[in-house]
């Protein structure tokens, strides 16, 4: 019997599942962080693919290369360009009724719903025209977004930033 309960003590431990990450802190180069609560309720295949990109360093020193004032800031990039992504697989939408806010975070994409990556944006302000076309991941409260606010804007039109701020380290938590 007492062999049986180590035995069962040691399956159970090595069958828990895995340790979900709760949210990623985002340093930046303009001195301040922010930390994005992530919701794998909303998304599991997304914050999936986000914790593995954060955990592997794939986010440390990308520049937020599309910031217009009064909408959003998009990062994730590795080419600065809005063009460019990691090297896992496109991930399937997951699309809610969820709404985009202030602070929410979304992920970006082509005119391909399932053409999600490793981009992701923060809402500046309220975005309902994008609810249920872009899957939500996670949210920043209000003490992070005082860091987001601080971000260089870019082309009130393209978002374009000239000399844009980065991130400076991605941390799984």
């Amino acid at each position: 019997m007492k062999r049986f309960l180590i035995a069962a003590t040691a399956f159970s431990l090595f069958a828990a599942p895995a340790f979900a990450a709760s949210a990623l802190k985002v340093d930046t180069s303009k001195n301040c962080s922010f930390t994005i609560k992530l919701r794998p309720e909303l998304a599991p295949k997304h914050v999936a693919q986000v914790t593995k990109l954060a955990g592997a360093g794939f986010y440390d020193g990308i520049v937020f290369h599309r910031v217009i004032d009064g909408f959003m800031a998009q990062t994730g990039d590795p080419t600065g360009t809005g063009a460019g992504n990691s090297k896992e697989p496109n991930i399937t939408a997951e699309f809610t009724k969820e709404h985009f806010k202030r602070g929410t975070v979304g992920m970006a994409r082509t005119q391909d719903p399932n053409s999600a990556n490793s981009q992701f944006f923060v809402m500046f302000a309220d975005g309902g025209f994008l609810d249920g076309q872009y899957t939500v991941f996670g949210d920043v409260d209000d003490a992070g977004m005082k860091c987001v606010d601080q971000l260089k804007k870019g082309d009130p039109q393209s978002g374009q930033v000239e000399g844009p701020d980065k991130m400076t380290k991605v941390t799984v938590q």
